[in-house]
Order: C-alpha cells, then structure tokens, then sequence
C-alpha cells in the first residue's frame, strides 16, 4: 500500500548556491523538485555555463514560474518571455536570463533539477584511429624542390582522402605530411592502411602507419585523449611502407582474413605499461 510523504523547502534536501541564483531541492521518490530563486542580472551563460562546462543548459525544466520575469532563448534562436503564473516546458539546449529589477522564482517538477550546475561529464567514445606520416619527408622535399613537393604532396592528399573515403573513414585533421582519421571498425581502419600502402606505391614517397582502437573525447572539431597518443606511437614505430597495430585492433580484427606478426611489447614514451604491437603482414 502506498503512504503519503511530505516534503518542504523550508527544510530543504539540499540547497545550491550559485552567483545570483539559489536552488532548494526537495526529493520525493525517484523525482527532485527545485525552488530556484534567480536575482536580476543572472544570466545562465554567463553565471552557469562556465560551471557546467557547456554552452547551453543542458537539463530539461518544466517549471511554473511564481513570480518576476524570465526570457528563454533556445539555440535555434526561438525566445520566450514568461509572466508569473506560465507554466513553462524547455527542452535541453537553451540559454535563459532575468527580465528587469524583480527576482524571478519557479518551481521545477520535471524530476531532474539535480543536474543543474553540475560539471557535465566528458563525452567519449570508442573509435579505432588511423594516424599516417610521410617518411623523411623534409629530405624528399629537399631533393624534389618546392614545386615538384607541392604536386607530390597533393597527389599524397588526394590518394589518402580516397581511400578514407572508400573504407568510410571520418578525416579529423592534417598534418601536412600526414593524416588522422577515425573508422568505425578497426577492419575498416586496417583494411584501409593496406589500401593507402597500395595506392601510394608508385608516388615519390612513402608512408609509415599506425592503428590503433580506444576512447577518445571529441574537442571540436577535433579529438583527445590517451588514445591519440598510442596511435601516434604506434606510428612511431613502423618504418617505411609498414602498417603497425595495436593488440586491441588486430584482437578486433579476429576472423577478417588480415595477417599479422608480432612485434613483441615495447616501451614508449609517455606511457606507464608497454604496448603489444604487431605489424600487418
């Protein structure tokens, strides 16, 4: 049988304070409701954000609001004024802000206040990484000149971007004489080191590679993250026209067809334990 349970903000289950804004939160069940009771001159960017590590709240209200004023503008850019006594449903993704000289207080009932002004965890995922590197290519733009490395380095560019695209690779950046690229699948990561290999065999220049698969954390239009450094030293290793892998990618590759060797366990800069390698045959 149920029972009836009561909860006040006079004797709150917790209370965050922020610049300008107040929150007490009563828990009733699985659901928190919050009083928040914001003071002119808060603005959620400016007061939150930086807090909570993103560009717009990331937490969806539904809120009555009490008393005062309060605008919300999501990131399409709609823009709402509230009175008091509105009943307001804002999805995620917004900024919000007090309209003039009175407070503004609400109550929230969606059942998950709790998350307001709390670091968002960083967002990670498991991808495999492709990193390239032109060997001894200041050397070769030495002996070829600077127009005839131009062409050979566009040509480079142009070999490798197709391949990505082939084995549906995703470029993430370049580093003028090498790439970064995540895939997928490690197959598909390695199936299209052995491609680049092939299509750059009768260029001027040669490549080392390096694969590897790990967690990674977008930045941008970039990535981070430990994995980004093994996949670089996994590069490290290889020589000229060598593909090399890390233990976890060819572990993932178990039943393409793709053979390897054992390059045994080395030590690399940067990282606690050595790293099994093994070379693409």
């Amino acid at each position: 049988m149920g029972s009836i349970r009561r909860k006040s903000f006079d004797d709150a289950d917790g209370i965050r304070e922020f610049p300008l804004l107040e929150v007490s939160l009563a828990r009733i069940g699985s659901h928190t409701i919050g009083r928040g009771v914001v003071q002119p001159g808060w603005h959620w960017s400016e007061h939150l954000g930086p807090v909570m590590r993103a560009e717009s709240c990331p937490v969806h209200h539904v809120q009555v609001l009490l008393s005062g004023r309060f605008a919300v503008r999501m990131e399409d850019g709609e823009e709402v004024v509230f009175q008091p006594g509105d009943v307001m449903d804002i999805p995620p993704g917004h900024d919000a802000w007090v309209v003039g000289d009175e407070p503004a207080e609400l109550i929230d009932f969606a059942g998950n206040i709790d998350a307001l002004g709390l670091p968002r965890e960083h967002e990670r995922m498991v991808t495999t990484l492709l990193m390239t590197d032109i060997v001894d290519s200041t050397l070769t733009a030495r002996r070829l000149g600077d127009a005839p490395w131009k062409q050979v380095l566009s040509d480079h560019n142009r070999l490798v971007r197709a391949q990505l695209l082939r084995f549906g690779g995703s470029e993430v950046n370049t580093t003028g004489d090498g790439f970064l690229a995540t895939f997928r699948s490690a197959v598909a990561g390695l199936r299209c080191a052995a491609a680049i290999l092939g299509a750059l065999r009768d260029t001027d220049i040669e490549v080392r590679i390096g694969v590897h698969t790990g967690e990674v954390e977008p930045i941008g239009d970039n990535i981070g993250g430990v994995a980004v450094h093994v996949a670089a030293r996994i590069m490290a290793l290889a020589g000229a026209s060598e593909i090399f892998a890390s233990a976890i990618t060819v572990g993932l590759a178990d039943g393409s067809g793709l053979a390897f060797e054992s390059r045994g366990a080395k030590e690399v800069k940067g990282l606690e334990r050595p790293i099994d390698v093994y070379r693409l045959a």
